[in-house]
């Protein structure tokens, strides 16, 4: 150990605490150390440049919830397939945070630089080129293992450059990063959508903004050197004898704080409390991944109204994290914050829960019920945040980020496991999303293939199917008649519904059904009331007589038998039969030539159009209202569809509700069993404890600078007191805190 620092005094510390960088010219860009801890101001921008890191990774990391429905929909998976792509992401990211214990001997800026760039580059030349699920699954998946370190790197530097008394307010920005990276991703899918049609072009927009991040962080993120870092800071009051310890710290001390980091870390205290959040913030990470998909399956809102829902929620969030963080500050507690917090995230939970099953809930229903949520995710998330990393210290500061991998990997595994429990649990996503919308389109009578007229029909029969049963029923018994009515056109069945009595009418419609000019049914007509009995009589009369007798009179035989056929047929006396025929005879052969050659034909198609005009006229309209589009092969196509998806639809539809509402509950399980673990973690309930261990730790401090600037007593033991490194024996022992100086609760 060092003893050249034994008579550094205070006044040896630069004022304001200039930083001063081990790196110079194009180094800096990689070596980012300071040796000094920095004033307010620069402290306040490394933060700052921190939390912007956070919100565009946790941008980038949950935008693929805010266009979920356009992924699946493009690339043809299903929601199982789409849950599993979250689960391997989840995954990568819980074994990147437990990696990310690194950064406690190998540092955060460059790593969450190099993060930052990588992620850029994935949205800018990854995402805008996939086709399929899978590949939409690989570079999910590189997101979140980027994502893991990140949660472990940017928490650490926060703590760094935060002392324990302004840690609330610190750690309140740094949750910004989470929630506000939902927040964007709400805004900016929200006012996009509707203008931007490939979901693809969202992560170009997210690639653009993740370079110019991470060139402000390439230029101007900073650390702090391990010497300060390794240290409790408990207010800005301790800067002076932070710098002056760390003045005697050498290679071996800070080796030996990082001596077995896992064993130090593997306590009930710190396990606990990271499970304890974990299971807590379920609701949370529901909330990211799924809240999109859950208000457009179960109440059919847009992706746009969807989406701002969350800025309702992201946004209130993100400033109850900001005044939580400050007021929890000042009143120096933590644990009253998180019950408060747990307590409201119950009851919201429970509202959310009551209002799942009410397909009719409005837009601001759910405003009123996400609002508070939010804050009371707020209340917890910034005071726990700060009394984990306290719990850490406690411990041993050396290791926060080891701390931190910890809990890393603790959400990330509860985040995998309840994502990958939510397809068994929730088992109608699939069917509303790939489905829902064609039937519903269909069913409304929107099918964007079909006009006005086919779209109704469609729509009556989605409401009533018994529509189609009934169409053929009568379609079978009026066969007849309707093969006549196809016969005629438009406007003939128009002009004898309105004059079924108009000759010149009658005409055509006898023309259009026999296939005979219009002048020769006239004809027709004509010789038929002329010559109605003459006519009648040569029906009675087979064709070879009534040749012979109609050419050859002289013909007594064949007269006789004509005679005799007219008698037998018609019922008369021989005289009235010989008179008849007379008769028949006084006709002129080509009348009687064109009646035999078309008279048939007419007559028959009299007989059709009378037997047509005998169909009820309410039965020929329901003929003519749905008959010929259900015709139709693109309406036939879309009943067929309809038929077989829409009752798995209609049926997930109903189920839907009570799934998710299950899936809620273990979200209230988790809220739960969060408020018992508080009790474990680093902290005072209440103020007035709170400050007075502020004042003993303050006496305490000034006790020890006044011994540092005293030549006589500054020697190497005073200089590196034991309990004032974290590479102490005391620091390194498994069971024994790393600090005497950290507040202890009482």
């Amino acid at each position: 150990m060092s003893t050249t620092a034994a008579s550094t005094s205070p006044q040896d510390v630069p004022p304001g605490g200039a930083a001063d960088e081990t790196g110079l010219g194009v180094s800096r860009l990689w070596r980012r150390e300071l040796a000094h801890y920095p004033a307010l101001g620069p402290r306040l921008a490394a933060l700052s440049i921190v939390v912007l890191t956070t919100i565009l990774f946790y941008y980038q990391y949950y935008l693929i919830s805010g266009v979920s429905e356009q992924v699946l929909t493009s690339t043809g998976i299903s929601f199982l397939f789409f849950v599993n792509i979250n689960v391997v992401s989840a995954l990568a990211s819980a074994l990147a945070s437990l990696a990310g214990g690194v950064c406690d001997r190998y540092g955060r800026a460059n790593i969450v630089t190099v993060g930052v760039l990588l992620c850029a580059l994935i949205c800018l030349f990854g995402f805008p080129n996939v086709e399929s699920g899978w590949s939409v699954g690989i570079l999910y998946s590189l997101l979140g293992a980027i994502e893991g370190t990140v949660l472990v790197a940017t928490p650490a530097l926060i703590r760094d450059f935060s002392p324990q008394v302004g840690r609330a307010s610190a750690m309140g920005f740094w949750t910004i990063g989470p929630v506000a990276g939902s927040l964007v991703v709400s805004v900016v899918v929200s006012n996009t959508a509707d203008h931007l049609t490939d979901w693809r072009d969202q992560y170009v927009i997210a690639g653009f903004a993740g370079l110019g991040v991470f060139i402000i962080a390439l230029l101007f993120l900073r650390e702090l050197s391990p010497r300060l870092r390794d240290q409790v800071m408990v207010s800005e009051h301790d800067r002076a004898l932070v710098e002056a310890r760390a003045r005697g710290l050498d290679a071996a001390d800070l080796e030996a704080a990082l001596r077995r980091p896992w064993r130090q870390m593997l306590h009930l205290d710190i396990l606990g409390s990271a499970l304890a959040i974990s299971l807590f913030l379920f609701i949370y990470f529901v909330a990211v991944g799924f809240f999109p998909i859950f208000f457009q399956t179960l109440f059919g809102f847009s992706t746009s109204q969807a989406n701002a829902l969350g800025n309702w929620m992201w946004g209130c969030e993100a400033a109850a994290l900001i005044l939580i963080g400050w007021v929890s500050d000042r009143l120096r507690v933590r644990k009253p914050f998180m019950v408060v917090g747990a307590v409201g995230a119950v009851i919201c939970t429970l509202l959310l829960i009551g209002r799942t099953s009410h397909a009719d809930t409005g837009y601001y229903t759910f405003v009123g019920i996400l609002v508070p949520l939010a804050i009371s995710l707020g209340l917890a998330f910034a005071p726990w945040m700060a009394s984990f990393t306290e719990t850490v210290e406690r411990r041993n500061p050396a290791l926060t980020a080891t701390g931190l991998a910890l809990w890393g990997l603790t959400i990330r595994a509860v985040v995998t496991i309840s994502t990958f429990l939510l397809p068994y649990i929730v088992t109608t996503v699939t069917p509303l999303v790939q489905d829902g919308p064609t039937v519903q389109a269909a069913a409304s009578g929107q099918d964007p293939t079909l006009d006005a007229t086919q779209n109704a029909v469609v729509k009556a029969v989605a409401a009533d199917p018994a529509i189609v049963d009934k169409v053929q029923a009568l379609a079978a018994k009026y066969d007849k008649q309707l093969a006549t009515a196809a016969k005629l056109t438009p406007a003939t069945q128009s002009a004898l519904s309105k004059d079924p009595a108009n000759t010149a009418t009658q005409a055509a419609a006898l023309s259009e059904i026999s296939g005979k000019p219009v002048a020769d049914v006239a004809r027709v007509i004509d010789l038929s009331g002329r010559y109605g009995a003459e006519l009648a009589t040569a029906e009675t009369i087979d064709d070879q007589t009534i040749v012979t007798v109609l050419t050859n009179p002289a013909d007594t035989a064949a007269t006789a038998k004509a005679e005799g056929e007219i008698a037998a047929k018609l019922g008369l006396t021989p005289e009235v039969a010989h008179t008849r025929l007379t008769d028949l005879r006084a006709v002129p052969l080509p009348d009687l030539l064109f009646m035999d050659a078309n008279g048939a034909a007419v007559q028959q198609a009299a007989d059709q159009l009378t037997a047509l005009a005998a169909v009820p006229g309410a039965d020929l309209d329901y003929l003519d209202k749905y008959g010929t589009s259900l015709q139709n092969p693109k309406v036939q196509a879309v009943l067929m569809y309809l038929d077989k998806n829409g009752a798995k639809v209609q049926k997930a539809a109903a189920d839907s509700p009570g799934q998710w509402q299950t899936y809620f509950w273990i979200a209230v399980a988790g809220e739960l069993v969060f408020i018992p673990l508080i009790f474990l973690m680093a902290g005072p309930w209440r103020p007035s404890t709170a400050r007075r261990q502020e004042r003993e730790h303050q006496a305490m401090v000034d006790a020890e600078l006044a011994r540092l600037s005293t030549p006589t007593t500054a020697s190497a033991d005073t200089a590196t007191s034991p309990d004032a490194v974290a590479g102490s024996d005391a620091a390194t022992s498994p069971d024994t805190p790393a600090t005497v100086e950290t507040p202890v609760e009482p």
